[in-house]
């Protein structure tokens, strides 16, 4: 399957097409909030980013801006050639659950240091999840977890079809 044709970014955006592979670990100071069930379980301006070629952003948080008695380890596992083996969480709120729908990395390769123990969230799992008071889009699919803003264009892998990419 061939790539498809790059969005052109506009000014103040930027490409997936334009993000490097291997991918990229850069901190953000953008203001990202996450609820969940009516509560707000993760606020910071301290998270990183992890920028691959066509992939919306990936949020990592640290744990300290996230209110840690919602989630729970499970016995999930994954693994990434950049990033090393992911743990995933649970998110319950009083009786709303959702099952692996966050991750981390206990023993991230040495490019990827920086993330120790910091979570990353699937948008599409959550109630809502803000970059800078803008509500995200979720990547499609459920393997990836990106998350779109206005100031990110693609297309974007993800969809059914895009595994060649």
């Amino acid at each position: 399957m061939p790539y498809p044709q790059r969005i052109e970014p506009q000014p103040g955006q930027e490409s997936v097409w334009d993000y490097p592979r291997p991918p990229r670990l850069e901190p953000t100071p953008k203001h990202l909030t996450i609820t969940f069930h009516g509560e707000i379980i993760a606020d910071t301006k301290k998270a990183w980013r992890v920028l691959e070629t066509s992939h919306p952003p990936v949020y990592y948080l640290p744990p300290e801006d996230i209110r840690m008695e919602f989630l729970t380890r499970t016995q999930r596992r994954s693994f990434c050639e950049f990033k090393g083996s992911a743990s995933y969480w649970t998110v319950k709120v009083g009786s709303q659950e959702e099952k692996d729908c966050a991750w981390s990395y206990e023993n991230p390769t040495p490019a990827f240091q920086p993330i120790k123990g910091y979570i990353a969230f699937y948008a599409s799992k959550m109630d809502a999840c803000y970059v800078n008071d803008e509500e995200v889009d979720s990547q499609e699919g459920d393997f990836y977890g990106g998350w779109i803003t206005s100031d990110i264009v693609g297309p974007f892998k993800g969809a059914t079809g895009t595994w060649g990419w």
